[in-house]
């Protein structure tokens, strides 16, 4: 169907104003043509008008780039995405040493490494802080056997980051500058503050529980996680990492930057997932779901109050950037315009499964209490479904506090409502609220036994069939 800008732009500022997000910038690319549409302000405390310039953190986004800067690598035969992480890292450390002995580069790329993925410990902003951080992975716990189950790494991608460092003898952010971002002409794409300060950008906002809209802070996450998802950049320039990942990997100036084999391969399955928030499968770093018959590689992030999605259809020709400045109103407002766009430029249509209704005895095996590194989760009953009762462990909560975030975490979370789907994988989907259409599912051990709870693309272990007093 063909569609305008214009067209584009009055959706957004209709979705945009009803889901009161500030802020936002979208791109889309369909059969090489660009289209952008913006909104809003980038702060409510010192507004300016969202423009093609706006700078906005873009999150986890950036773990395809960190990946791609290491396929550059193996192309060059410097990386060898089986060859054991130790090879590059010798010092690396972790409290399972069979794990540390045997954990490969793919597993760093692809959420299988199964160690806490969550350490938000803040090393500094010298050039030592990724050696610093993966120091305290000697204590991450292993939350699932290496290489058999997806659960979301942000700290594996850290190490990964590293290993650039040591290969290319740089720090991360100037490998990134002269590995990705200059041979593709990405110039607004940039992660210090300092660097960032002097051009117009998006601040992140939370919503307090009496409905208003407040800055979040600080702005910039710790320099650690900039492989995990530190960049910020432009609408523009993401438009044109698309047009890259969807090409033959070539720079729009003709010069080879990936071999398309290399590039292709990041986008097919290295394990299935089906079930999962994240989608069906991952890839290298790209997650992937098949959707009315085409498949969509994807990856959103979320940083301090900034949420934004980013999905290509390769069989179509098609990509769409969508970035925010609020949360979690702008991860709705992400969801929208995603489902909008497919449907209304590709006739792609995303509809969400219809869950069972269940009794309480077939729900009971579900009931219990279960926990990540983060997090405390409950699961009960509720009129032929379950209800998930999340809550931010307290240590996590006074880290938060201590690096002096303004963060909705520490907020009451609601209940999340979710039915079970048909078939015996144990799968549910969220039925209500912003996250309505998020899948997930329940893990089994050897016996049959529920041994976890796969939520928000983290796994949690259960640790009693009874939930907390």
């Amino acid at each position: 169907m063909s569609v305008d800008e214009k067209q584009l732009q009055e959706w957004v500022g209709e979705a945009a104003s009803r889901l009161e997000v500030p802020g936002v910038a979208v791109g889309v690319l369909i059969d090489g043509q660009e289209q952008y549409a913006f909104h809003g302000v980038t702060s409510v405390e010192n507004p300016l008008p969202v423009d093609e310039h706006t700078l906005f953190q873009f999150g986890s986004t950036g773990k395809t780039f960190t990946a791609t800067a290491l396929m550059r690598l193996v192309e060059r035969g410097q990386v060898d995405l089986d060859e054991r992480v130790k090879t590059y890292i010798p010092e690396f450390r972790l409290r399972d040493r069979a794990v540390e002995n045997e954990v490969r580069v793919l597993q760093l790329l692809n959420h299988t490494a199964g160690w806490s993925g969550d350490i938000l410990t803040n090393t500094g902003d010298g050039d030592d802080a990724f050696q610093k951080y993966i120091a305290l992975l000697a204590d991450a716990a292993q939350e699932t056997p290496l290489g058999t189950a997806v659960s979301y790494n942000n700290a594996s991608l850290v190490v990964a980051g590293r290993i650039i460092e040591v290969v290319t003898g740089m720090t991360y952010e100037q490998a990134m500058k002269t590995l990705i971002f200059e041979p593709l002409g990405l110039s607004h794409m940039f992660f210090f503050p300092n660097e960032i300060m002097t051009r117009r950008f998006a601040v992140g906002h939370v919503q307090k529980p009496d409905g208003s809209i407040v800055v979040s802070r600080p702005w910039a996450m710790p320099r650690s996680g900039s492989p995990a998802g530190g960049i910020s950049s432009n609408s523009g320039d993401l438009i044109a990492w698309a047009r890259f990942h969807l090409g033959d990997g070539s720079a729009r100036d003709g010069s080879r930057v990936l071999s398309k084999e290399l590039l292709d391969r990041m986008k097919e399955p290295t394990f299935d997932m089906r079930g999962s928030a994240l989608g069906d499968y991952v890839g290298i770093a790209w997650l992937m779901r098949d959707v009315d018959g085409v498949r969509l590689v994807s990856h959103g992030g979320d940083t301090i109050g900034q949420h934004s999605d980013f999905v290509m259809v390769p069989e179509r020709g098609f990509a769409i950037s969508t970035l925010t400045n609020s949360g979690p109103n702008g991860g709705q407002f992400n969801d929208e315009v995603v489902t909008w766009a497919l449907q209304t430029y590709l006739g792609v249509v995303d509809r969400d499964p219809e869950p069972l209704r269940l009794g309480d005895a077939d729900l009971a095996k579900y009931v219990g209490h279960y926990e990540t590194v983060a997090a405390l989760v409950d699961v009960v009953p509720d009129d032929g479904g379950l209800l998930l009762k999340i809550k931010i462990k307290p240590e996590v909560l006074e880290q938060l506090r201590e690096e002096g975030q303004e963060s909705d975490l520490d907020q009451e979370q609601p209940p999340i409502a979710i039915g079970m789907l048909p078939g015996d994988e144990h799968r549910y989907i969220v039925t209500g609220g912003p996250a309505k259409g998020m899948k997930g599912y329940f893990a089994r051990d050897a016996s049959g036994a529920i041994s976890g709870v796969h939520a928000g693309g983290r796994m949690a272990a259960k640790t009693r069939d009874t939930v907390s007093a």
